[in-house]
């Protein structure tokens, strides 16, 4: 007896798709535990104008929490999602290895060590612009180069753009061991200024390391007395009133405010920022805000002065990816001195 045959056409293999661990996030919230989760994931796939980076560190910053917490409420109106996070996770800086590129292309090439930003770095693996990426400094680990990018740029832009710090000036930095302050105080001494560095009791050897030429803390005295003052100050603490800050700046001195921290859902410090530039034009001082401009011609200033031993990032600890919700935690409660890197 003969057997039947089957004159189908086979079916084609299905393909294969790649995963990756990835920290994700569904929905807004003020508790890291509740909303971030480590799961496995579709690796991105990367377009003609990007490169897919396999990430070896990622960084914490104060920032972090608001995009993961949606606050104050007018962040979800400027691109980060109304409703819910428009990105898997609120990762933004990172270190790691090219593995692919877009075939538009030229600027990075597959196995360069890059760092810079990007959307959810939490994850193994990111898509990100060549823009936003910069050559990693090779003295500089994957942990150490993920601790700069958010952080570094800001202070950077801050102290050489906004307040225009030149050698010999004086020069505040307020919230000196945080992750922008801590960068703040060695680019300003990189310029040739005289730095004060803020801080709090606990932190004080740290800035000192840093480089400050003085340090205050805050717990114990008062940055704001009369008879001194500043050619320029960094304030990265975010809930000094403008007042009291002014008391300490030069008569055509420069104000520069990185952020926002009053805690409130709605404005959590974003009126201080819109009063500043106000104010700013009735009077002698310039009160400025600052607005990032996340680029690889910044990152590769940075790097310079990285590995010219200038600037070295202040790394506090390392987390494991299974634990980005501890280093959210640990970072927004303030007890970071400089940066938190989870490693990857």
């Amino acid at each position: 007896m003969k057997t039947a045959t089957s004159t189908q056409p086979p079916r084609p293999a299905q393909a294969i798709i790649e995963t990756m661990r990835s920290i994700v996030q569904d929905q807004y919230g003020a508790a890291p535990e509740e909303v971030l989760r480590l799961t496995d994931v579709a690796r991105p796939t990367v377009a003609d104008d990007e490169v897919l980076v396999r990430v070896r560190a990622a960084s914490v910053d104060r920032g972090t929490w608001h995009i993961m917490a949606g606050l104050p409420y007018p962040m979800r109106v400027m691109g980060f999602g109304f409703r819910r996070p428009k990105a898997a996770n609120p990762g933004r800086s990172l270190a790691g290895t090219v593995q692919a590129v877009g075939k538009d292309v030229t600027e990075l090439k597959v196995g360069d060590d890059v760092y810079g930003t990007c959307e959810a770095s939490f994850a193994e693996y990111v898509c990100a612009k060549p823009g936003k990426l910069a050559c990693k400094p090779a003295n500089l680990s994957f942990d150490q180069a993920a601790a700069v990018p958010v952080s570094g740029l800001a202070a950077l832009q801050a102290v050489r753009d906004r307040a225009g710090v030149k050698a010999g000036q004086k020069v505040l930095v307020i919230g000196a061991s945080g992750g922008v302050g801590s960068f703040a105080v060695q680019i300003a001494k990189a310029l040739g200024a005289e730095v004060t560095g803020v801080c709090r009791t606990d932190k004080v050897d740290l800035v000192q390391a840093l480089g400050a030429d003085h340090v205050v803390d805050y717990t114990k005295e008062d940055y704001a007395y009369d008879g001194y003052h500043f050619d320029a100050i960094i304030d990265t603490g975010g809930n000094r009133p403008l007042s009291r800050l002014r008391r300490s700046l030069a008569r055509r001195g420069t104000l520069v405010i990185v952020g926002g921290e009053t805690g409130g859902r709605w404005l959590g410090g974003i009126d201080r920022l819109l009063r500043a530039p106000l104010l700013s034009a009735l009077v002698s001082q310039k009160l400025r805000l600052l607005t990032t401009s996340e680029n690889s011609k910044d990152l590769t200033v940075l790097g310079e002065l990285l590995e010219a031993g200038k600037v070295t990032p202040a790394v506090d600890r390392t987390y494991p990816l299974n634990e980005a919700a501890a280093a959210v935690r640990y970072t927004q409660e303030g007890h970071a001195r400089g940066k938190v890197v989870i490693a990857v």
